[in-house]
């Protein structure tokens, strides 16, 4: 059986060493959003630590009965750096002898890798947000706060996002390299076996789950980031998100034009910028892209009467009353002041 070429041995290897930054680098991170700490708290992962605002996280977390976070909670810390050498280890083997087997099982071990670790965050989530001591100040029956395992999840007046941080996307990056070594072998010197196949299914899943996207509106629970009223109007709302994944929603396109010119986010840190298309309940379009129908006929929640809909389409009947005025972006930004 033929080895795998020289070039692609560097790469595993250097993809490999890489994973050293693991040791050095926090692997992921919990953000809280909330009206009274609006640049977030954040919660850092290491290896082998916790670091970030934690006293201000277990003193919130102590009026709803939540357990101090710490290091001791976390037996998985005593033994994460070992693991990480295995890989590191086992990636260099690869490289050493250059065989298909060794980076089969390489792949193997990384999918149960993942699997295990989402479940033991999970497990970990789970136990913290539901064992709550019963004599906490505040009590809200049925309710848990178990935190996302990935993406957001509003817990009380808290936006909370769980995402990859520095280590994660080094492990992401070398577990995809991998993965494409290994295809790109398999279509080279041999046919791609479809039960092979399915051992992709799960690295795959959880590499696109990390992308960064908009969330639906969910009327009647979502609330305004900016007026803090609920979201119960269908056609009128919009969405920010973050390149980090964080997601600011809206029930009127101006209380985003405000937010965004608060300067909360910064502008490069912005991804998207969404407005919901008039008349529906949750079709985008983009914001700087879209015409906006101005005119007292469009009662958007917080009066400033203005319905987003598609450049390429605006219908006779909107466009040619004598009320309505049609404007892009640059006019409402503009005309509603800070």
């Amino acid at each position: 059986m033929h080895k795998l070429n020289n070039p692609s041995r560097i790469i595993i290897a250097i993809a490999s060493i890489s994973l050293i930054g693991c040791l050095f680098v926090p692997l992921w991170r919990i953000d809280l959003f909330a009206p009274q700490y609006p640049e977030g708290l954040t919660m850092k992962i290491w290896h082998n630590d916790i670091k970030g605002q934690i006293d201000i996280i277990n003193g919130l977390n102590h009026y709803i009965g939540m357990r101090h976070i710490g290091v001791d909670m976390f037996p998985e810390f005593q033994f994460m750096a070992y693991i990480i050498v295995f890989y590191i280890l086992l990636g260099l083997m690869v490289a050493l002898y250059g065989k298909r087997e060794i980076l089969f099982w390489y792949l193997v071990l990384t999918v149960f890798g993942g699997i295990f670790t989402l479940y033991d965050f999970y497990r970990w989530g789970y136990e913290y947000g539901h064992n709550l001591d019963p004599a906490a100040a505040i009590k809200v029956p049925g309710l848990s706060y178990q935190p996302p395992i990935l993406g957001h999840k509003r817990l009380l007046n808290f936006d909370a996002y769980s995402l990859p941080d520095i280590g994660a996307w080094l492990i992401i990056i070398a577990a995809s390299i991998m993965v494409l070594i290994w295809i790109y072998d398999t279509f080279r010197y041999h046919r791609l076996n479809p039960k092979s196949a399915v051992l992709f299914i799960p690295l795959l899943f959880m590499f696109t789950s990390c992308s960064v996207s908009s969330e639906p509106i969910k009327y009647g629970t979502d609330i305004c980031y900016t007026c803090k009223m609920g979201i119960i109007q269908p056609g009128y709302a919009a969405e920010l998100v973050t390149k980090k994944g964080k997601v600011y929603k809206f029930d009127d396109v101006g209380c985003m034009i405000l937010m965004l010119k608060s300067a909360t986010v910064k502008n490069e840190d912005i991804h998207d910028k969404l407005v919901i298309k008039f008349d529906t309940e949750n079709e985008f379009l983009n914001a700087e892209e879209a015409f906006y129908l101005h005119g007292e006929k469009f009662q958007s929640p917080m009066n400033f009467n203005l319905a987003a809909v598609d450049s390429k389409f605006i219908p006779d009947s909107l466009s040619k009353s004598q009320d309505v005025k049609i404007l892009k972006w640059a006019d409402i930004y503009q005309s509603i002041a800070k």
